[in-house]
């Protein structure tokens, strides 16, 4: 009987990568590994509901693409807005709802006079009773402040923070809504703000 042939050969091989397959797919299970990594993100979705008019704008910022996409916002009006994060074609939204307490969102918004007010549900209310900021309202004041400088949205996703807050601060021209001590950058986008 021949140990090598063909058929142990092909057998051997099939073991291996089955054993290797499963140990690399293997997470050590700590507390600080993160369940959304950075590099899983793709795209940041923002739909912005005019909810006078009730017509939803969709803003898809596509991560590394770089560019920013113009939110087209009116001065007075109310909007609602739902943050969607995307992994390729899958929703990684809830990963982010299922690890809440591991999450925060935070809305820069340099050049503008909006007022933000976290709407979200249980569903995405942490443990200490902070919303992460997946569902918002803005009441724009002011789209833009100063024409000559530019209206931005920087929205960032926080990951393990060791505490937030809802706070809002003015900060130059503009507010800043959501504050956080230590964590980790998950996602951040960056949207121009128009009228």
């Amino acid at each position: 009987m021949k140990l090598f042939n063909t058929k142990n050969i092909i057998k051997l091989l099939a073991v291996l990568f089955i054993a290797i397959t499963v140990v690399s797919c293997q997470r050590d299970g700590s507390a600080a590994e993160d369940d959304l990594p950075q590099e899983d993100l793709t795209n940041i979705i923002l739909n912005v509901k005019d909810v006078a008019a009730g017509t939803t704008q969709t803003y898809n910022y596509s991560m590394g693409a770089g560019g920013a996409q113009a939110i087209k916002l009116t001065d007075g009006k109310t909007y609602q807005v739902t943050a969607q994060f995307k992994n390729g074609n899958e929703d990684a939204t809830q990963e982010i709802k299922d690890a809440k307490d591991e999450h925060f969102l935070i809305f820069n918004f340099p050049n503008s006079d909006i007022t933000l007010t976290r709407t979200d549900d249980a569903s995405s209310t942490r443990a200490d009773g902070k919303r992460v900021g997946l569902k918002t309202e803005w009441v724009v004041n002011k789209a833009v402040k100063n024409p000559s400088a530019t209206s931005q949205l920087i929205f960032t996703l926080y990951h393990e923070p060791a505490s937030v807050t809802e706070d809002s601060q003015t900060t130059g021209n503009g507010v800043i809504y959501g504050t956080q001590v230590g964590g980790e950058t998950d996602a951040q986008a960056n949207y121009t703000i128009t009228n």
